[in-house]
C-alpha cells in the first residue's frame, strides 16, 4: 500500500469541490470536513414538515456525520478507535449539549483529542455541524 494516497468513497456524498474525502500520509489519515449529506444530497437530521416548515435536529445530524466518518475511514481498514484528533463545527453553540450527548456515544475519555468551534455558517442552511478527523492507522 502507497503511503500518500487519496481516495474520494464511492456510495458518499460527493465532495463539494476538487479534494478527497479521506487523504492518508504515511500512518495518518485525514478525513476531510464531512457533513450529514448523503449520496443523494439529502441532509439527515432534515425534515420538512406538510406545510414545508424545516425542523432541523443536531442529534440525528451527529450521529450521521461520525458514521460518515466511520466508513470513510473503514474505506482504508480504519475504525473510529484510530482517531487521534476531531475538529468539530456547529453553526450554534446552543446545539453543543445535543452534539455532546451523541458525540459521548461513539467516544469516550479515551478517544480523540477534541476542538469544537462556532462557525458562522456551513455550504447547505440546513447543515448544524461539520467534523474533520484525524487518524493514525500504521500501514502493514
Amino acid at each position: 500500500m502507497t503511503s500518500n494516497k487519496s481516495k474520494v468513497v464511492e456510495g458518499k456524498a460527493a465532495p463539494l469541490g476538487k479534494y478527497p474525502h479521506v487523504k492518508r500520509a504515511g500512518d495518518f489519515l485525514f478525513v476531510s470536513g464531512t457533513s450529514a449529506r448523503r449520496a443523494d444530497n439529502t441532509i439527515a437530521g432534515a425534515e420538512a414538515d406538510p406545510l414545508g416548515q424545516t425542523r432541523l435536529d443536531i442529534r440525528v445530524q451527529t450521529r450521521s456525520v461520525i458514521e460518515n466518518i466511520r466508513d470513510i475511514l473503514e474505506s482504508f481498514g480504519a475504525q473510529l478507535r484510530d482517531v487521534v484528533e476531531i475538529s468539530t463545527y456547529l453553526v450554534n453553540m446552543n446545539d453543543f449539549a445535543g452534539y455532546n450527548d451523541v458525540y459521548g456515544e461513539f467516544f469516550g475519555y479515551d478517544g480523540p483529542a477534541r476542538t469544537t468551534v462556532a462557525v458562522h455558517q456551513l455550504p447547505h442552511p440546513h447543515l448544524l455541524i461539520e467534523i474533520r478527523a484525524t487518524a493514525y492507522k500504521p500501514l502493514t
